[in-house]
């Protein structure tokens, strides 16, 4: 069954935000857009589109709040996260402030955690997550 949030930002291709199977719940990719938007926070763009300058942690905040809103819209919340895979764009710069975030989110019962260095992302974003969750 293919679940859409109404809080989250809408996807940037066709793909639902998630699917359940199961008591399991894969989400699509999720990044830190703002919904009904395409402002991105912690970005400020050139005027070309490219990215002039970024916060990593504002991007960290957005994005695992999106994951919150599919998560409960679907059914789920976020301490029922098992798998989480996470694509920085800057692994060398980035790592260390998401790291810290991902601690302090994740204090208590942490999920399982692969993450990647990738040269870009489908919007000018530098952290996306792909989330598996139990209902």
């Amino acid at each position: 069954m293919s679940i859409n949030s109404n809080k989250a930002p809408e996807p940037v291709g066709l793909y639902p935000h998630a699917k359940r199977v199961g008591d399991l719940l894969f989400l699509s990719g999720v990044g830190p857009r703002a919904k009904g938007t395409k402002v991105i926070p912690g970005v400020t763009l050139n005027e070309d589109g490219t990215i002039k300058e970024y916060d990593i942690a504002a991007q960290c905040r957005s994005v695992f709040q999106n994951v919150k809103y599919i998560l409960e819209d679907a059914g789920s919340s976020w301490d029922k996260i098992v798998d989480v895979t996470v694509f920085l764009t800057n692994m060398k710069d980035d790592f260390k402030i998401y790291n810290a975030l991902w601690a302090e989110y994740f204090a208590d019962n942490p999920p399982c955690r692969t993450t990647l260095e990738i040269n870009c992302l489908p919007t000018p974003i530098g952290i996306e997550l792909k989330v598996v969750a139990t209902i």
